[in-house]
């Protein structure tokens, strides 16, 4: 992001970066208002931009996302668009007055420009130009579900201005800690826009706490295998999402939640309130798979288990999760066809496949089986927050067995098993789209006094337990 004569300030010990920014002027008046200045979105990521100069961009928009800009002043008719986009499908780019449903003003054409990073300049003109200051949303729009169009920026006509405004991005690239010990909290304001710096006191309460858990010897004949896990059942169905959708009832599709019920309003702390059916004792975590449908009807999960491991080399550095920490993985928009032998497969548990449905995207599974899914999460946490703007970006993976560089922390792998009562076959889709847009989310409410031993007995030592930190073998 461009930020013209910003004025940046480091939070000292949480690695947030917070900007100060104006518009940039573009000579003659005009002004160019960077997408990734967003004060409120729905379905937006950020990226680099390939090109030279380019800084970053908006991607991952399909019909019927929007970017909010707020106090944005338009001083002429002529606006522009710098997009990019692979879909051939197209759509538009409509820009709204106050909300996503407000007056509109402008619309910018998108047709398909070659790929993601092969960046063209559209142009629209406004309907009127609005005194004084606005809250700009742009609504993507587009006749199919796929995300269809990237965003660089917009210019606002000409002798446009834009009063300061805080915008949060990325945190530095600077090197991350090397250890799990976290730093001293800070009294500083917080980030807006998505990073949620760790409660360090909390943590480092947790950490105290599990390092002095002494570990136990590891009996001849246990499974060497660094791994417990919980089951829970379905807790209820609903089309919220209060991680990618906070507080907006109905915003999602429709998800499935395992443990305790939850709404859009849940935050990790209410769950500690609320009674759960998962079974390994102090597990209040909450946990979320899109509605699997056969012909528009949900289809009966037969069981849900959630494998804790470690995928690294040395496993003995895993230390338990942060307080309040939330995940995302799997990508909701990816809808790509799903043929055998394609990553990201549902595929048949206790019997083979005997086909693959019409459109080849599901598995047909032989009597005896059943559809099942395994989703497997990031490995490595980047030691400062429990959230980021994309609910990604704060893990990562771990490089060459260890978590390192951005990433230094090793945090409990996790594994969603996801059974359905299905044996594969026609009429098969999410309520997020295609096979491919299978994703999970992760709410942590472990009680320390629980997770601790079991990361300790279990995960460190590299030793099989169940839902308790007792050795199993075999």
């Amino acid at each position: 992001m461009l930020l013209g004569s910003a004025l940046a300030l480091a939070v000292a010990a949480t690695g947030i970066y917070i900007a100060t920014a104006s518009a940039d002027e573009i000579g003659a008046g005009g002004v160019r208002l960077e997408a990734e200045s967003y004060a409120a979105h729905s379905g937006a990521r950020t990226e680099n931009t390939a090109d030279a100069g380019g800084g970053r961009n908006v991607g991952w928009l399909a019909d019927g996302d929007w970017l909010r800009y707020d106090g944005i002043t338009i001083g002429g008719a002529d606006l522009t668009a710098r997009i990019a986009a692979q879909n051939p499908a197209g759509g538009s780019i409509e820009l709204h007055l106050g909300s996503p449903t407000g007056e509109l003003l402008a619309t910018f054409p998108v047709k398909a420009t070659g790929g993601w990073q092969r960046w063209t300049t559209v142009t629209a003109k406004a309907r009127s130009v609005p005194a004084g200051k606005q809250t700009l949303v742009a609504v993507m729009k587009s006749a199919q579900a796929a995300d269809f169009v990237n965003i660089n920026y917009f210019t606002l006509g000409t002798g446009a201005t834009r009063p300061p405004a805080t915008a949060t991005v990325a945190p530095p690239t600077t090197a991350a800690p090397t250890s799990a010990t976290p730093t001293a909290s800070t009294s500083a304001a917080p980030p807006q826009a998505g990073w949620v710096p760790v409660d360090q006191a909390a943590w480092q309460r947790e950490l105290d706490a599990f390092n002095a858990i002494k570990q136990l010897p590891v009996p001849a004949g246990t499974t060497r295998v660094a791994e417990f896990h919980t089951d829970c059942s379905v807790a209820n169905e609903a089309p919220d999402d209060p991680i990618v959708f906070p507080g907006l009832a109905g915003a999602s599709h429709q998800h499935t939640f395992f443990g305790p019920a939850v709404t859009a309003a849940t935050r990790p702390a209410d769950l500690f309130a609320q009674k759960t059916n998962c079974n390994a004792p102090g597990d209040n975590s909450a946990y979320w798979v899109p509605q699997l449908l056969r012909n528009g009807q949900p289809v009966k999960i037969k069981s849900f288990r959630v494998y804790y491991g470690s995928r690294l080399a040395d496993p003995s550095v895993t230390v338990p999760f942060p307080p309040g920490l939330v995940m995302v993985h799997g990508d909701a928009k990816r809808q790509v066809a799903t043929p055998k032998g394609a990553s990201g497969q549902f595929w048949c548990a206790g019997s083979a496949e005997t086909g693959r449905s019409a459109d080849g995207n599901w598995p047909v599974c032989a009597p005896g089986g059943n559809l099942i899914f395994q989703l497997v999460f990031q490995d490595c946490w980047d030691g400062k927050h429990i959230d980021s703007p994309d609910h990604r970006s704060h893990m990562g993976p771990m490089q060459g067995g260890k978590c390192a560089g951005q990433y230094p922390v090793a945090v409990p792998n996790l594994s969603f098993m996801v059974n359905y009562d299905s044996l594969g076959g026609d009429g098969l889709a999410l309520s997020s789209g295609m096979a491919s847009s299978m994703h999970g989310d992760f709410m942590n409410a472990w009680k320390p006094e629980n997770l601790g031993p079991l990361v300790r007995v279990c995960l460190t030592a590299k030793a099989k337990c169940g839902t308790q930190p007792t050795f199993t073998g075999g």
